[in-house]
């Protein structure tokens, strides 16, 4: 990204708020050239619309400006050390077979909060879980196969850069698609073992 733009969005980041003016006296920069920029990275979805600000002297009103949500992504975080951190104190207080029916939990209870259909079939059930999962990130698509089998795969798994480092939390999602789907999937690929997606098998004869 540009210096100057990213520097408008650390100050935005900062402060919470600022007009143009306090933007050109930080930056050092005419207040025309501050305004282009900011208008680049409002097009960019990173700033928010300007609000109105009224002065308590005289003279004309100024804009305030404050950052977009879809900025947040701009900043670094530090999710994948935290969730690590979190699975290692859970694991000193928990066995595996512990920490392996937590996970389980985890994605049942992520799967009851779906509105997938039990009846009119499972290629049905399938398009309502599929859109689901997209819901949550998960970028999913499916297709059948000539036999008749179905193949779901998963492009984004949300947490991956946590399942390189623990494959256990991909547990989650084999007990999420089998409460989804109502049926137990086969995994024949596996992004946390170096694979492009993980991608889910359903026999048609276990439906």
């Amino acid at each position: 990204m540009q210096v100057t733009r990213e520097r408008i969005l650390n100050i935005l980041k900062e402060h919470g708020q600022a007009t143009v003016d306090a933007l050109s006296e930080e930056l050092g920069l005419t207040a025309v050239t501050v305004r282009h920029h900011l208008d680049i990275l409002r097009g960019e979805g990173l700033v928010a619309a300007p609000s109105i600000h009224r002065r308590k002297t005289p003279g004309r009103p100024q804009y305030v400006y404050t950052l977009a949500d879809e900025a947040d992504s701009f900043f670094p975080k530090r999710y994948r050390h935290l969730s690590n951190l979190i699975l290692d104190e859970i694991r000193a207080y928990l066995s595996p077979a512990e920490v392996e029916q937590m996970m389980q939990d985890i994605g049942k209870r992520i799967a009851s909060q779906a509105n997938v259909p039990t009846k009119n079939g499972f290629e049905n059930r399938l398009i309502a879980a599929t859109k689901f999962l997209n819901e949550l990130g998960y970028m999913a698509r499916w297709e059948q196969h000539d036999n008749g089998d179905y193949l779901l795969h998963i492009a984004n798994c949300p947490y991956e850069e946590v399942s390189k480092q623990d494959q256990q939390v991909c547990m989650i999602d084999m007990t999420l698609l089998t409460h989804l789907l109502g049926v137990s999937p086969e995994r024949i690929s596996w992004s946390a073992q170096g694979d492009q997606d993980c991608s889910y098998l359903f026999h048609t004869a276990d439906k």
